[in-house]
């Protein structure tokens, strides 16, 4: 198996539990946030959403300078979230192809104009774009725990599909 393989089967299992968590996101709960030093709802889910487009991002340039971003438009509701992620989903799906191995060992920049906060190989960026997805995932997940909002399993039944819990 290929690191691209790899990566394109992770990126499919991992998108599918991550689209599972956004679709409970409520239009009611948009602004909740759990703590005063927590982002809200909305930022955190879209920040999720956003997250599968990094790997069109980081495999077709050799650089994010944030300075050139353009600002997110705020999203309204869980169906634009869905469309969104849907959307994020398919560019990193379509980088995920063979002849994109040779591109996983060049260097890719993260900056801020002049200011350069990383260079890393392109495949430790998309490792990384991995695990900031797993992770944001799990405090959505706890975001909607403490709204009583029944969780799915994301390597197995969760505790709210267990019988046996």
């Amino acid at each position: 198996m290929t690191i691209i393989d790899y990566l394109k089967r992770q990126f499919i299992e991992e998108g599918a539990i991550t689209r599972k968590f956004l679709a409970l996101v409520h239009d009611g709960d948009w602004h909740y946030k759990p703590h005063e030093k927590s982002m809200p709802m909305n930022a955190l889910a879209t920040h999720i959403a956003d997250l599968p487009g990094w790997f069109h991002m980081t495999l077709t340039p050799d650089d994010l300078d944030c300075a050139k971003c353009p600002e997110q438009t705020p999203l309204k509701d869980n169906q634009e979230l869905l469309a969104y992620f849907d959307k994020k989903y398919a560019e990193g799906l379509s980088v995920l192809v063979a002849e994109n191995e040779a591109l996983l060992q060049n260097p890719w920049t993260l900056r801020h104009a002049d200011n350069i906060f990383l260079t890393e190989p392109k495949v430790s960026v998309l490792c990384m774009s991995m695990s900031q997805q797993i992770h944001h995932r799990a405090q959505l997940g706890l975001y909607l725990r403490l709204l009583n909002i029944p969780i799915p399993g994301s390597y197995g039944p969760s505790a709210d599909e267990n019988k046996f819990m």
